[in-house]
């Protein structure tokens, strides 16, 4: 014997409202003319008061003028743009205590029984996130002052040595010079790695499908590869901001040939959920493996050791992770995972 509608539809009424129920955010369906007709415990214990006093009241006696007429605005102009949904963030006041910080999302929906459409909506508490946000303001406020000292205060003295280096190369001729305008290249080098660690910050601008071999052909075509060999056998497109992308692959480029040798082999490749920029040099040995992306840490004399400390910020700032282990040919090998792959 089959189950009668009504039944059913009993049955379903349950299971969703178990699943509501269950959820840390605050939810809620109002009737054409703002009546709370349900709200889940969330809710309540949100606003600080029972259910029953909730339930047949207008959702606008429990909030303030301001976050009215926000919602009627966002609710306006869902219906001049077509849209379905609506979101707004708003400070959250329950009965007693403090506001807080809230995002609202909601839209329209079928209450049933003949009734018009009325609206459902998501509550969240997002006091959380908007201390982190808080937090990076102040550091990139900091970073931005870093950048800023680096930038003035360093460049300057360095110009004006350089200006008078070349004075004394038309005085004469020493192979101390030759050395000091080394130094001075070493230090603007220093600066330029240092800007790009302060300024670049933990956020991405913007996402767009970037084609891996492409942009892999381009940066190598950026570095200086002696006598390196590039083998772009990624076929993959990953969602990426690609002026930052272009940065991770130049400088694990640079990275390989730098330490890899002139003549060292360059392979980019796909990965299940990422890809990998492998070599055939030395490779790095696992004990400093954790060490490498730290800030300064290099190897090499000639090189600033921020390189891979770029490359590490630049996956953090796509939600990447990244890392470090032996290449089928020997060498290093950079697996980033958590890719956006289309």
């Amino acid at each position: 014997m089959k189950d009668s509608d009504p039944d059913r539809r009993e049955r379903d009424l349950r299971r969703y409202e178990t699943i509501l129920e269950s959820l840390d955010d605050a939810v809620y369906a109002i009737r054409p003319d703002s009546t709370i007709v349900y709200v889940n415990e969330r809710y309540a214990e949100m606003k600080g008061v029972d259910r029953d006093e909730l339930i047949g009241t207008d959702i606008y006696d429990w909030v303030s003028e301001e976050t009215a007429m926000q919602a009627r605005r966002e609710r306006a102009e869902m219906q001049e743009r077509d849209r379905d949904a609506g979101v707004i963030e708003y400070e959250f006041e329950p009965v007693d205590g403090e506001p807080f910080p809230a995002e609202m999302r909601f839209g329209s929906t079928d209450l049933g029984d003949g009734e018009e459409l009325g609206r459902v909506g998501v509550i969240r508490d997002i006091s959380e996130r908007k201390r982190r946000e808080r937090e990076l303001e102040r550091r990139n406020e900091r970073l931005d002052e870093f950048a800023s000292i680096v930038s003035h205060d360093l460049r300057n003295p360095l110009d004006v040595a350089r200006g008078r280096l070349e004075l004394a190369r038309e005085e004469r001729d020493s192979q101390h010079l030759e050395a000091v305008a080394r130094a001075h290249d070493r230090m603007a080098t220093l600066i330029d790695d240092l800007l790009t660690l302060a300024r670049e910050g933990v956020d991405v601008e913007s996402l767009e499908p970037v084609a891996l071999d492409a942009v892999t052909e381009e940066c190598w075509r950026s570095v200086e590869t002696a006598d390196a060999t590039l083998r772009a056998e990624a076929t993959s497109t990953v969602r990426a901001d690609r002026s930052r992308l272009k940065q991770l692959l130049e400088n694990l480029l640079r990275n390989a040939v730098s330490h890899g040798g002139p003549a060292v082999t360059v392979t980019v490749g796909d990965l299940e959920g990422g890809f990998y920029v492998a070599d055939d040099g030395p490779g790095i040995p696992e004990d400093e493996r954790e060490e490498v992306f730290g800030a300064g840490h290099t190897t090499d004399p000639e090189g600033t050791g921020f390189g891979l400390a770029i490359v590490e910020r630049v996956a953090e700032a796509h939600g990447w992770a990244v890392d470090v282990t032996d290449g089928p040919d020997g060498g290093a090998r950079f697996e980033f995972t958590g890719v956006d792959v289309e």
